[in-house]
């Protein structure tokens, strides 16, 4: 798994691309993240128009991510989840856990409100 950082109007954006299936990457991945909290950046979205696959230890890189923002005051939104990866959210009930948007300017957007 690969990814980039961005921010957009006071939101961090997480463009994942590949398969989301944990290793070096992830435990990278969740070094970033507690970093985004150290430095008090908790609106977090994860752009998942890329990713192709994921596995459950991919959904426990978001998970992981969701429960760190959440406890710091912040949240993880996701966008652009593919039917296969969202068919996944739903098998495991996690459509209902996360906010999850069809683009990413819907998923910034949210939390300009």
């Amino acid at each position: 798994m690969n990814y980039s950082l961005s921010e957009q109007y006071n939101t961090v954006v997480i463009s994942l691309k590949g398969k989301a299936m944990g290793g070096p990457s992830a435990t990278k991945y969740l070094e970033d993240i507690k970093s985004l909290i150290d430095q008090g950046k908790t609106n977090v979205v994860a752009d998942l128009s890329k990713v192709n696959f994921m596995n459950s230890s991919g959904l426990g890189i978001l998970i992981t991510s969701l429960t760190s923002l959440r406890n710091a005051g912040g949240d993880l939104k996701i966008c652009g989840a593919s039917d296969r990866i969202e068919s996944l959210l739903m098998v495991t009930k996690l459509i209902t856990v996360f906010q999850h948007y069809k683009t990413l300017d819907e998923a910034v957007a949210a939390y300009q409100v």
